[in-house]
């Protein structure tokens, strides 16, 4: 049974894990990419830092309100036709930024986007769920969400690059990075109608025995779930505090991740261009540079974690780490002390992301886990919000961003405590897990 487990695992593994980070790669960089639009794009149609941090943050407004109902349709229409749905829809509206004429157009299509893209993260940890047994889940969210510093690590020199054919047909280098970095999303939205599986029972990419493994295995630990926390259903999810208070602690890491991935071209612009590094391309080279101590220690943590099977601590250390990084990263003023505090903060910002969500997907099933997932991700993606809307307010009042910094860090340090606050107050904690053999 062991070597049926092992090889299951693997074929799903390589199956769905390569895809599904390439499409969230796309997304990730279809999303951020008006960051590094920014160094020029501000100026070129004259927005304001306070402008910008509102066109930044707005895509979440829309991402929010859509989330769960977009949920709810991909569990009814399926992951292989809705996903497809999302990423071509926001592939076309991506490709349209590089068109905009003002404010309002920037605006309109910021807050489009969202509601394009909206259930995509959700939905595919949902449909992650269907295919990975509980103990592999801390790994599995990992490789997924590597694909966030790995898309800056990489993406950020890609769109700096771009900048290069300024003035090609008349148009901006930052208009082409749009209209470049957007064909991907719809080729890949047309290539899951073909390459995606609904679930398990289906694949028949997978042998009889693995097929039957897999699924005895997913359904006898639905029956535990239900037998250890009782049925969950739809609206005793909603009725939850539990879940409520599981969106509060998401805040604290989805704030730092987006206050930092939409303003992180312009702190890396601020640190060095006193020492005359202004071409775009060693810009995203040294934009990206952080992420990458994030990308090594999500693959350690979650393994860990995993093979520990403990969660809240796993979850707590980073989200102090991160803290402790925008701390110092309000107060470093040379290069490569602020490029460090960055990289700090990246690491506890993404290391903490795929450990939690091993939490509400250890209790939540069926329509209670498609809208669960997805109410957590839109009370952490209001983070989404106000992170670049309050480093643009703030910028733009005082002239720099350490009290936004400062406030980002608050509410990392909150989440820790709130995350703690779950870890103990029930007797059947739902972090833990039995640990892989």
């Amino acid at each position: 049974m062991h070597e049926i487990e092992t090889a299951t695992i693997r074929r799903i593994t390589w199956r769905l894990i390569p895809f599904l980070c390439l499409c969230y790669f796309i997304s990730w960089l279809d999303r951020v990419n008006v960051g590094f639009a920014a160094i020029a794009m501000n100026a070129d149609m004259g927005f304001s830092p306070a402008l910008f941090g509102l066109g930044a943050g707005i895509f979440f407004i829309g991402y929010v309100l859509c989330e769960p109902p977009s949920n709810l349709a991909l569990r009814k229409f399926g992951a292989r036709v809705w996903i497809a749905r999302i990423m071509i829809t926001w592939g076309v509206i991506s490709g349209a930024m590089a068109f905009i004429q003002g404010q309002w157009s920037f605006l309109s299509l910021r807050l489009l986007l969202g509601i394009a893209e909206a259930g995509f993260f959700p939905g595919i940890i949902l449909y992650l769920t269907l295919w990975f047994p509980a103990k592999y889940r801390g790994r599995t969210f990992g490789l997924f969400i590597l694909t966030t510093p790995l898309a800056s690590v990489i993406g950020a020199p890609i769109s700096g690059a771009l900048f290069g054919m300024h003035g090609l047909l008349g148009l901006e280098g930052w208009r082409w990075m749009f209209l470049i970095e957007a064909i991907p999303a719809v080729v890949l939205g047309v290539v899951c109608l073909y390459y995606l599986t609904d679930k398990p029972e289906d694949a028949t990419w997978l042998t009889k025995e693995q097929r039957d493994w897999l699924t005895s295995t997913m359904r006898a630990e639905e029956a535990a779930r239900t037998h250890d926390h009782g049925t969950v259903h739809l609206m005793d999810a909603l009725r939850s505090s539990r879940l409520w208070l599981l969106g509060l602690v998401y805040l604290g890491p989805v704030i730092g991740l987006y206050g930092l991935g939409f303003w992180m071209p312009q702190i890396v612009k601020g640190l060095v261009q006193s020492h005359g590094i202004t071409n775009p391309f060693y810009l995203g080279l040294l934009t990206g540079l952080p992420s990458v101590g994030a990308a090594i220690g999500m693959v350690y943590w979650t393994r860990h974690s995993d093979r520990t099977g403990e969660r809240i601590w796993h979850l707590v250390g980073p989200l102090f780490v991160g803290a402790a990084g925008m701390v110092m990263s309000a107060y470093m003023s040379s290069p490569v002390g602020g490029l460090i505090a960055l990289s700090i903060a990246l690491i506890g910002v993404n290391v903490s992301l795929p450990v939690f969500w091993t939490l509400p997907t250890a209790f939540l099933t069926g329509a209670a886990a498609a809208v669960g997932i997805a109410l957590i991700n839109c009370i952490g993606n209001i983070g989404g919000y106000l992170g670049p809307q309050l480093i643009g307010i703030v910028k733009q009042s005082t002239n720099s961003i350490e009290i936004a910094l400062l406030a980002i860090a608050s509410l990392m340090l909150l989440a820790g405590f709130i995350a703690l606050y779950l870890g103990h107050a029930r007797k059947h904690d739902v972090a833990k897990i039995v640990p892989a053999e």
